[in-house]
């Protein structure tokens, strides 16, 4: 039951991943969560060194796209100035948002990495749909009400994952 929780690789923010080295894993595109993984939800724009990463990733031929439960209206609101394409409503823990992004890329499970900062949605979604994972870090401490129970949660399973997989360990990047 655990190893539905489990991520990949554990990295401490969107911005380590390099296309080289998700290439190296046959990796051919990222899809990631919005709020707390991709942007703040005090910072609706990103960071500069969020920006330069999606454009070096845009540059490099690596798609980003974005799955998230939020609507429509507030995904392109905040994705607007990187110009970055999105799943709405993907309604995470399930993978309906997961398998409308992998169709829309006509890529395999094998292609594609699932980036997010939560166990019990991002984590969830991508396992259940056979695509690898990175856990990221939230980008901030605070959160919405229902993100706040979660996060509740994953401290435990955290724990319980951890004492069966040691090498569970908070990495600058995927290869080590």
């Amino acid at each position: 039951m655990f190893l539905n929780y489990k991520p990949t690789w554990m990295v401490a923010k969107i911005t380590q991943l390099t296309a080289a080295d998700l290439r190296r894993q046959g990796i051919k595109a990222i899809l990631t969560d919005l709020d707390n993984t991709l942007i703040a939800w005090d910072n609706p724009t990103g960071t500069p060194e969020l920006r330069t990463w999606i454009k070096t990733m845009q540059d490099s031929g690596m798609p980003v796209v974005v799955v998230s439960n939020n609507s429509a209206a507030r995904i392109s609101r905040a994705v607007a100035s990187m110009k970055l394409p999105f799943i709405s409503r993907a309604l995470k823990p399930l993978s309906i948002g997961i398998r409308r992004a992998k169709v829309q890329l006509n890529l395999s499970s094998d292609e594609l990495v699932m980036v997010g900062d939560q166990l019990i949605t991002d984590m969830i979604a991508a396992n259940s749909s056979h695509i690898r994972t990175v856990l990221v870090r939230p980008l901030i401490e605070t959160d919405a009400w229902n993100t706040r129970i979660n996060r509740f949660f994953e401290k435990f399973l955290m724990r319980r994952l951890r004492r069966r997989h040691p090498e569970l360990q908070w990495k600058e990047r995927l290869d080590g």
